[in-house]
Formats: structure tokens, sequence, C-alpha cells
């Protein structure tokens, strides 16, 4: 039976129940359902080629023993078989395959099987994350047969691609532009078209990346430019009658404000949810320009849909029917990168501490290639329950990445090695280097990159941070359509560049016993560098302070 056959024959509570029920759990309850999961998995995975491999001959019992048999593991473990779509090999049948970004201008894709029941469980949360959007409550939610949508999603084989193609099995939600056609299209394209179809049958939902969201909201403003009702019906078309009493009303409420169009303005969303990294940088202007707060979600490509906030948008939760989880405390993470043959200790989600941060570890259930899996994600844990959602299970908010990859406002992934195979082909001369996730005045995300170079070099010839800046870009565009794509799409150039001082990598070395972290150090760190670098005695100066020059 399909969800909108569900609306008319169920009553809300009856539906929340089945969709949203796991709020209701308590921990013991939770923990079952994790457990007898996982169990299933176990037997499956162990059986398969995979399995056998990974496993190397052993054949675990109980979980624990699941545990202590299975290692921790990366793509680098799954690479050779799905890389080549060898479904024999897999637990299960793989009926759609999804792809995302590996490693930036090295390892350009890698991809994920999806077997039925992992797609029905998808669609099934899915669901879920629209009746949270959509409501104020328990057992509150506002979905409709009539609603339509601001398409802001990258298609198929993207992950994103899939939640249209499954909503659509449940309810007839109409897309701006459709799914279809929306394949075919540029992002600009499909920005351009959701809106003026928008105007015309007017959106209740908005779903995308919140830098992709933010940017087309933007995208309202130009409205603003059209003085007047002929202008802006030649345009933008035909406009529905209530679309166009709210422009009218506007145009008059925004000049007495001395103020701009705002989608708020001409659209009443009853759902709006965000995905991806960085969400927190534009969750308070998105707020601000719809008259409502986004519902941020997550979802990625090896372990599916995974977390949702609720009405009160303080904190996601995660479903327990789409991964089992294990949890990395950040101080093992830590330990684990300074000494790579440390295996790091996980906890369990009823072993997890209020106000700490953990890299998350996922074993993908209903037939999934990935067991202890490590995503590359980090959560920080801001509560085991929560008395407004009436909730008795841990929720959380994503905090960025692993410190060894850089994500740039969830569009790209930066990594040691991308960066030096960027240098190395820009024929730049060599360089000392570290790089840090960093926010601007504005609290929009950047790369900032902290450069010494090599006291000939400087001789040679002026390289300013502008040059190098120049360089540099040009290559990580050339190697990272992600990264191309934020300039393009986003208006966004993430690269920050500064020069320092001759030396001042050598001297933290001799100063603190060690080479300084090339990816994301903590600020202490960077704090100490740059105390360092000033007492150097040269000529060099740091580009930050002037041009970096000699």
């Amino acid at each position: 039976m399909r969800f909108q056959e569900k609306l008319r024959r169920y009553s809300k509570a009856e539906l929340w129940k089945e969709y949203c029920g796991f709020l209701d759990m308590t921990m013991d309850e939770y923990m079952m359902m994790q457990k007898r999961l996982v169990m299933e998995e176990i037997e499956i995975w162990s059986n398969c080629e995979l399995g056998r491999r990974i496993l190397n001959g052993k054949k675990p019992r109980t979980l624990e023993e699941f545990r202590a048999m299975v290692p921790l593991t990366t793509y680098d473990d799954y690479a050779d078989i799905l890389l080549k779509k060898q479904t024999d090999c897999l637990p299960a049948e793989a009926v759609l395959w999804i792809q995302t970004t590996w490693e930036g201008g090295m390892h350009p894709t890698k991809v994920a099987p999806y077997t039925k029941s992992m797609l029905d469980t998808y669609k099934r949360n899915m669901l879920a994350c629209f009746m949270l959007a959509t409501g104020k409550g328990r057992n509150d939610f506002d979905i409709s047969v009539t609603d339509h949508m601001l398409y802001a999603l990258a298609p198929l084989p993207y992950a994103t691609g899939l939640m249209p193609l499954l909503v659509q099995d449940e309810i007839d939600i109409e897309y701006l532009p459709s799914a279809k056609e929306a394949a075919t299209m540029t992002f600009r394209e499909r920005n351009a078209k959701g809106f003026k179809l928008g105007l015309k049958e007017g959106i209740e939902y908005f779903f995308g990346l919140g830098s992709v969201t933010y940017f087309v909201s933007k995208s309202v403003a130009v409205l603003q430019e059209k003085s007047s009702q002929g202008s802006l019906k030649e345009k933008l078309g035909k406009i529905s009658p209530k679309i166009l009493l709210r422009y009218m009303t506007a145009k008059q409420k925004c000049k007495k404000e001395n103020r701009d169009l705002l989608p708020k303005d001409l659209f009443q969303l009853k759902g709006f949810m965000c995905a991806g990294t960085d969400n927190w940088c534009y969750k308070d202007d998105l707020e601000e320009m719809w008259g409502i707060r986004p519902m941020e979600i997550f979802a990625g490509t090896e372990p599916t849909i995974i977390a949702t906030e609720t009405w009160s948008r303080d904190g996601m939760y995660f479903f327990p029917d789409a991964c089992f989880y294990e949890f990395i405390p950040e101080d093992e993470m830590l330990r684990n990168m300074e000494d790579p043959s440390y295996t790091p200790r996980t906890l369990l989600m009823n072993e997890v501490t209020a106000g700490e941060k953990y890299e998350i570890v996922v074993t993908v259930l209903k037939g999934g290639a990935f067991v202890r899996y490590r995503v590359g994600d980090m959560y920080r844990c801001v509560g085991l329950s929560s008395r407004e959602d009436q909730t008795s299970i841990p929720r959380f908010v994503n905090a960025d990445r692993v410190p060894t990859v850089i994500d740039i406002a969830g569009f790209t992934r930066i990594t040691e090695n991308s960066i030096n195979h960027a240098i190395e082909l820009s024929g730049l001369p060599p360089m000392e280097w570290f790089a840090v996730k960093e926010y601007t005045k504005e609290n929009r995300p950047q790369l900032h990159m902290y450069v010494e170079l090599g006291r000939q070099a400087l001789l040679s010839a002026a390289v300013s941070k502008e040059v190098l800046k120049e360089h540099l870009s040009v290559y990580f565009k050339y190697m990272d359509q992600d990264y191309s794509d934020l300039k393009k799409i986003l208006g966004v150039d993430p690269l920050n560049i500064t020069i320092v001082k001759c030396g001042t990598f050598e001297l933290y070395e001799k100063q603190y016993g060690k080479k300084i972290r090339r990816m994301n150090p903590t600020s202490r760190q960077v704090s100490d560098f740059l105390a360092l670098q000033d007492t150097r005695n040269t000529l060099f100066y740091r580009g930050g302070d002037s041009n970096g020059q000699l």
C-alpha cells in the first residue's frame, strides 16, 4: 500500500508509530533491534566472498566475536570488488549502484551497492523525515499529494537522486522540475526552472545541501529587480493568482522595510530539509530567508540515510534499521592517526557520553557490503535523552569530517595526497605546508594553507601568495570536479594562503619533537606554530600581512 493511500486510511498516530516509532524506544529496545539486525547481517555477510576474504577464514557467532574478528575497514578494503561491480561476491544482490567522490584528483569515484531491502528501508526512513520536517510535535505532520518540492539535488547516480525516485513510489509529490527533466539540466537551469514552476504552482518542500539551498535561496532576490507586474510575467511566465497577490503585497512590505524580497514573502514551506557538512553555517540565514528553520538529516553513499532531526531541530537521531553503529572516541581516533598500527576501541550507542566527539563506524544492514566501516564523519553527542522530544536515545550533531579530510560545504574532500598532487602538477618549487579548515568572518568554510617556500625559490623569483593561490586553484579544479563546482555553482573560492617565514617548520619540529600535522592540526598547534614564526629573525615575512614577497 502506497503512503498516500495510508494517509486516507490511517490516523496520524498510527502512521507515526509505523514510521517514527523508533523515537519512542527505550535505550534497551533500541539496542535490542540493533543487535538483532546486525546478527542477521553477520550471517549473510560471513558467507559471501567479500566477507570470507576480510574474515580470513573465521566465522563470528556472536556480536562480540564479530567486533573482535572483523577489523575496522575503509574503502580500500572493498575497492577491487566494488569498482568492478562484482555482485556475485556480495552478501545480497545489488539492484542499484550509487556513486560519489572518493578522493578528489587521486581516486575520482567510488561506488556502493544497494539491495532491495536497503532501498525499502531508505524509502521508509525518508518518509519519516518528511513527517518530522512538517510536524510540530508527536503524531503531527502535514503531507499532501498536492504538494510541490523545489529540486536542489544532484540526480542519480548520486545518493541524493534516490530521494525523488523512492518517494514518488509512495506519494505523488511534484518535483520542480521533475526528476527526469532535472537529470538533463545544469544546476543553474534546474534552479531557474524550479523557481519559474514554483511561481505557478507553489513550493511546499525544499531539500538539498545546506550550501546549495543557501545559494538557490539567494536567487529569489532577482525578482526584486522586476519593478512591474508586466515585466515579472514576461520574464517568468504565468503566475498563479495566489503567488501574484503575495508578490504585490511583498513588494510594498519590502519597500516599507527597505529590504530585498525574500523567499518567505512568496512561498510558505511546510518542510525544509538540508544535508551535508557545514549546515550550521547556513541555517540561521536560511531560516531568515524562508521563515522556517531547516531540519538537518544525514545521508551518505555507503551508509544510506541514517539520521534525522525532529521538530525541535536540536540534534539528529540515528535510524536503528539502516546501520549498526559503533563510535570511536576522539582521543582514540587521534592516537590511531599518530600510530596507524594502534587499533582504536569502539563504543556502542548505549555507551556514548554527552558532550564527547566520535568518529562513526557503520555496518550497513539489509545485505549491505560495508562492515565496521569508517565513513570518515565525526559526530558530537549532544544528549542521551531529550525532555522536549520526549526521547530516551542519544542525539548527535555532525561535527565535520575526520581531520585527515577537509570538506568544504559538502562539495569536496581534500586530502594530503590531493594537495601534494596539485603542488606536483603545478610546477611550483618545493615547499613545506599544512592545511586547516577555517571559517571566514561571514561563517563560510575555507581551505587555509600555511606555506613556507625555500630560500632559493624566494631569491630566484618574487613568489607571492596570489601566485601560489592562482597556481594551486587551477590544479585543484583540474584534478577535482567537485572543487571546480564550488566556484562554478556556488561562486565560492575556498582557498586562502598565508606564506610564513623561512625556517618556521624546522623550528617547530625542534621545539616540539615532531612535525606539525599536515591536515587540520589543532588550533593550539597552529597558534604555537605562528608564535614561533613571529620569532624568526629573517627578511621573509607572512603573506597574510603583505604580498608575501621578499
